[in-house]
């Protein structure tokens, strides 16, 4: 198809913009194989999505293709390949009013229909860009698996990483919402992200600060419907490496591989990280789950010291600021909701951070749940959940 699109191509796309996870990136040749990696997560492959070449929208149903299992019929589905389309996906989001990038959908509650002009992205990549004395540089491309990433990261020594293993996505998905898990955050770890600017049709570089991280957050979960569109993240991996293993449930597992802290490897934390996560989280490609659905709540020590004297055992982790962050899980337990199950939907039997959908539930069905939960948690403590999906709407 050529750059330019016709009147008539151009008044079919009336959609709604709205700017959603953003994955893509740079490209690489080499073969990969994971096959005997016994925690690659058994995330449904995107290579079967049916879209046709760039530019020419096709009807598709993504219900395959979020983690969620959420019916959705999209009216318009395009597939980036290569960096040299961003520019068309730029004409085209003009004309559309904005796009959806949509790459592992792990993070993301979608309608029963979307008109939206949808972008699966598909650029891969992964290479070492520098080894400094004292980090590993490495550049990886939007679109990879983020398991995938986190695995291959260990195995060639590229340590740091292994905290945040397990967690379902891309790589262009981690910093929208600067993932986190057992003491680490992928904000910690990224020097830049090179991102597409839609509306400028304009490449740019972005350095850690100009991301703008917060707690599950960034300038790109920020910014104005159809903004960025994430082509490649720069990592930078310490050297000498140390091992981040505060958290309880972490200590625990170590403690039953009997490995010496001292000869602890980030294999060994890997492992560990996964096995925790693989007892507690449902595999979305048996129970359909978008992970945490919530955020940990972050409160004063004011509001902490009275809730401490009212609720024994309550689970919280100081904060360098002075705050604490609570964790929502435990709220939510101590509400009654961990086990329920309310039509197709409820709250995993076990980890009440995490909602379900049992099978052909609705993003309707799904919310309201959720609201109800919030609504518990808030009667109960007097604390405000929010959730962590990317809730699309139907227009």
């Amino acid at each position: 198809m050529q750059k330019d699109v016709t009147l008539v191509e151009r008044e079919a796309f009336v959609a709604v913009a709205v700017s959603f996870a953003l994955f893509s990136s740079s490209t690489i040749s080499e073969e990969r194989n994971y096959s005997n990696n016994p925690y690659r997560m058994s995330i449904p492959s995107h290579s079967s999505l049916s879209v046709t070449e760039l530019g020419v929208p096709a009807a598709q149903n993504l219900e395959a293709f979020n983690t969620l299992g959420l019916a959705c019929q999209a009216q318009r589905v395009v597939t980036l390949t290569q960096v040299a389309q961003l520019p068309q996906i730029s004409d085209l989001a003009a004309v559309a009013g904005g796009a959806w990038v949509l790459g592992g959908g792990s993070n993301v509650i979608l309608p029963a229909h979307l008109a939206a002009l949808v972008v699966h992205v598909q650029l891969k990549g992964v290479s070492l860009a520098e080894a400094r004395p004292d980090a590993w540089v490495v550049d990886v491309a939007g679109g990879e698996n983020w398991q995938e990433w986190v695995s291959r990261a260990v195995d060639c020594g590229w340590d740091g990483l292994e905290n945040l293993a397990l967690i379902p996505g891309t790589v262009g998905a981690a910093p929208v919402q600067n993932i986190g898990a057992y003491g680490v955050e992928i904000a910690s770890r990224i020097e830049s992200v090179q991102a597409w600017n839609v509306p400028q049709a304009k490449m740019m570089t972005l350095d850690a600060t100009a991301c703008g991280f917060r707690y599950r957050d960034s300038l790109f979960k920020r910014a104005a419907p159809g903004t960025w569109i994430i082509t490649s993240v720069r990592f930078v991996l310490p050297r000498p490496w140390t091992p981040v293993i505060d958290y309880p449930d972490l200590l625990k597992q170590l403690a039953l591989e009997k490995v010496p802290v001292a000869q602890l490897t980030a294999r060994h934390i890997f492992d560990a990280v996964c096995a925790v996560r693989l007892a507690k989280l449902p595999d979305p490609a048996v129970l359909g789950n978008a992970g945490s659905f919530f955020k940990n709540p972050i409160i004063g020590g004011a509001q902490h010291a009275l809730l401490r004297e009212q609720f024994d055992g309550l689970v919280s982790y100081p904060q360098p600021d002075g705050n604490f962050k609570l964790a929502a899980g435990w709220l939510i337990e101590q509400c009654g909701w961990k086990g329920r199950q309310v039509g197709p939907v409820g709250v995993h039997a076990r980890q009440a951070l995490v909602l379900v959908n049992y099978g052909g539930a609705s993003a309707v069905q799904l919310l309201a749940l959720a609201s109800e939960v919030v609504q518990s948690v808030q009667r109960r403590f007097g604390v405000a959940l929010e959730i962590e999906p990317v809730v699309v709407p139907a227009a």
